[in-house]
């Protein structure tokens, strides 16, 4: 496994309240922050702010403010946000920072001067709230495709960037590196939109100030999206630290489906030109409907992250996220699909077992953890299952088939619950003979919680240190990582287990 891992979220526009696509993107990135930590990777977590625009200094004259003043204020909305869900980004990255703009204004110096970058005149039509360019076939009743609201035509002069000059070298790119842009389904939409033939695309503007001057001709703005996609190299030292650089990129993009072609069409041909390797994969997620229905404002059906915290908790947020749908796909959200999965997974399956599992602890053993002297053929099933489950979430991890992930580790959860009602504990504990055999059944119970307590860490940081307060902590395990799961007896005996809270109470609806 490679050592060094660089993962991102978009950049997320100023101009808008944090919402559950949001979160899903930053969620799916810390777990597998969190998860190549515990493979002992030296690990970079990227997330931040895209602050320029012409839709912010619209919105910030608005509400009779500097569009930096603007951005200030809600850039906190982010930052508070990833605190509640325990967020454990490495940076936060702003793009109305001074290291952003040199970084952004030595990209465009080095395309320019490999030929890439010419003065122009743009003339065709633009969506304002989508910082997008069209052309005239893109438009649908003239109104923009993304998000059907009116565009308007723009003639100005405009740097621009030959990036027809790459159609042939991305394509070939695509075809010999079929993992470069996941699932297949936006691959395939990527190599029709790419051979369908590429123009030269508008990187500047005159029409507003909000932005990064153009180095040489500072009456032009770079355009928003060639700014906001080197946010990704500006967080690792471009362009002074090369070592930093060559550690962590390429990177691995996480993104919403609605900016595929930015990150990947726009961005690598910007990459090939700047003679910078490509990203290691971007992998373009679904959206999610609330109640079957597209979220909009005037539905008001917008689902607030906070409020959900505030109502279910935020590792319960984080479970449903990544557990209702697989990766990639659509999904529907619904507060009774959520209370559902929380009284079903969580305080029945997981949260009954770990409590279950330390009462008996405590009541036949006094709450200390004795030593098995041997293993019966139930035994051997259930330490199978475990190193299988390993197994298999560290594949799906690798396939980013979160949902896979987490019903892998729930197999480990009901084979616990399973073993526990085959061997009895409350019977042997009345059979002075079958002492020995009650210490064996008590550790495997134990041993099987260390495995899971590890296992879902980077899903619910939360629950993994009530866990982990419960299994004795540091003190009865040497350490909470991927190596230590990988083989079963790694918990400490003599120790004692701590009592606490019930792990997530179940809902009333």
């Amino acid at each position: 496994m490679d050592k060094n891992f660089y993962v991102t979220t978009p950049i997320y526009y100023v101009n808008d309240v944090p919402h559950i696509g949001h979160a899903y993107t930053t969620v799916a990135a810390d777990v597998l922050a969190r998860y190549k930590r515990l493979a002992g990777c030296e690990v970079f977590f990227l997330t931040g702010t895209d602050e320029h625009g012409k839709k912010v200094e619209k919105a910030a004259g608005e509400s009779n403010e500097k569009p930096i003043g603007l951005a200030d204020r809600v850039v906190r909305r982010f930052q508070d946000l990833w605190k509640r869900l325990s967020i454990s980004n490495d940076d936060f990255i702003r793009t109305s920072e001074e290291r952003h703009a040199k970084a952004v204004q030595k990209f465009f110096l080095t395309i320019q001067e490999r030929g890439d970058i010419y003065l122009g005149e743009y003339e065709d039509w633009y969506c304002v709230p989508c910082e997008t360019f069209l052309t005239e076939k893109h438009l649908v009743d003239g109104k923009c495709p993304d998000c059907l609201r009116p565009t308007e035509k723009v003639k100005e002069e405009s740097y621009f960037f030959r990036m027809s000059r790459y159609q042939r070298p991305l394509l070939d790119y695509i075809a010999s590196h079929p993992d470069f842009i996941q699932p297949e389904s936006r691959r395939n939409e990527i190599v029709s939109f790419v051979k369908e033939g590429l123009r030269d695309v508008s990187i500047s503007r005159t029409s507003f100030s909000w932005g990064i001057p153009v180095p040489g001709n500072e009456k032009h703005v770079v355009y928003v999206w060639f700014d906001a996609l080197v946010n990704y190299l500006t967080a690792i030292g471009y362009p002074d630290d090369r070592e930093r650089l060559n550690t962590f990129w390429p990177a691995v993009h996480l993104i919403g489906k609605d900016i595929l072609r930015f990150h990947a069409v726009y961005w690598p041909t910007f990459l090939m030109s700047a003679g910078l390797p490509l990203p290691e994969k971007i992998f373009a997620h679904g959206w999610w409907t609330v109640d079957g229905e597209k979220m909009s404002k005037s539905l008001g059906n917008v689902i607030d992250p906070n409020q959900v915290i505030d109502q279910y908790g935020a590792d319960a947020f984080r479970y449903f996220l990544l557990r209702e749908v697989p990766f990639g796909l659509d999904g529907d959200f619904s507060h009774k699909a959520l209370i559902h999965r929380i009284n079903s997974d969580l305080a029945n399956d997981l949260g009954n077992l770990f409590s279950r599992s330390l009462s008996m602890v405590n009541r036949y053993r006094g709450g200390k953890i004795c030593k098995p002297e041997r293993l019966s053929g139930i035994d051997e099933g259930l330490i199978a299952t475990a190193l299988q489950v390993v197994k298999e979430v560290d594949h799906s991890m690798g396939e980013f088939a979160f949902h896979q992930v987490l019903s892998s580790i729930w197999k480990l959860v009901g084979a616990t619950n399973k073993y526990i009602d085959e061997t009895s504990p409350w019977t042997l504990a009345k059979d002075e003979s079958a002492r020995d055999r009650l210490d064996a059944v008590l550790y495997n119970i134990l041993e099987s919680l260390r495995i899971v307590c590890t296992l879902i860490s980077p899903f619910m940081p939360g629950a993994f240190e009530k866990m982990k307060e419960g299994l004795g902590g540091d003190e009865n395990v040497n350490s909470w990582n991927l190596e230590e799961v990988k083989s079963w007896g790694r918990l400490k005996t003599g120790g004692r287990i701590k009592t606490t809270s019930p792990l997530f109470p179940r809902i009333e609806d």
